[in-house]
């Protein structure tokens, strides 16, 4: 089920009218940084954590998309920018992770019907800029992942990953035709993780 073992050859991106998709590197560290701070607290709320913190650095981000980078070479987990047409504003980020990263090794993974977690082979998070919820780039960012997911990653099956606590993307699921098909809290996250299928 890891993402080395799948056999083909990774998509690159994507352009469409409002925005582009590409692989994170190291050099998109300011862009990303602008928009990662500028989106502070609800990316908090997000990530259930501390980050990014108030003094995080340009320095300290380019270190955290190097690894980003690095992993995306190797194939473990793919992540995403999302750039305005222009490519000089960043609107956020997507990440693919295996369903058998360790993140999820001990989690306390409970289904909401009857599908198993192993039936699926990633896990997609994505965020968007703050301020750019108000126009619904988030999703224009989520209905073109899911035709791009389909079209060209042919997964064993998907997942749309968020926490309960980020309300305004729960709600974005929900006024789709997805549904809630695990409920994943992990160790040390104070709530829980809902996957969308």
């Amino acid at each position: 089920m890891t993402f080395e073992n799948l056999g083909r050859t990774i998509p690159h991106g994507l352009t469409t009218d409002a925005f582009t998709l590409r692989p994170i590197v190291a050099d998109d560290a300011e862009l990303d940084y602008a928009a990662v701070m500028e989106s502070r607290e609800y990316l908090r709320t997000w990530e259930q954590s501390t980050w990014p913190a108030d003094d995080f650095t340009v320095g300290a981000n380019r270190k955290d998309l190097e690894g980003l980078e690095q992993r995306h070479a190797d194939g473990r987990a793919f992540t995403y920018t999302v750039l305005n047409p222009a490519g000089t504003e960043c609107l956020g980020c997507v990440y693919l992770m295996p369903t058998d990263a360790k993140m999820f090794l001990g989690a306390g993974i409970t289904p909401v019907g009857h599908r198993r977690w192993d039936e699926f082979q990633a896990a997609v998070y994505f965020w968007v800029r703050r301020s750019h919820v108000a126009s619904h780039t988030d999703r224009v960012v989520l209905d073109t992942l899911r035709t791009w997911l389909a079209r060209e990653w042919h997964f064993d099956g998907h997942l749309f990953v968020t926490n309960e606590q980020f309300t305004q993307q729960v709600e974005l699921f929900r006024h789709t035709d997805l549904q809630l098909r695990f409920e994943v809290k992990e160790i040390g996250k104070p709530g829980r993780y809902l996957a969308y299928g």
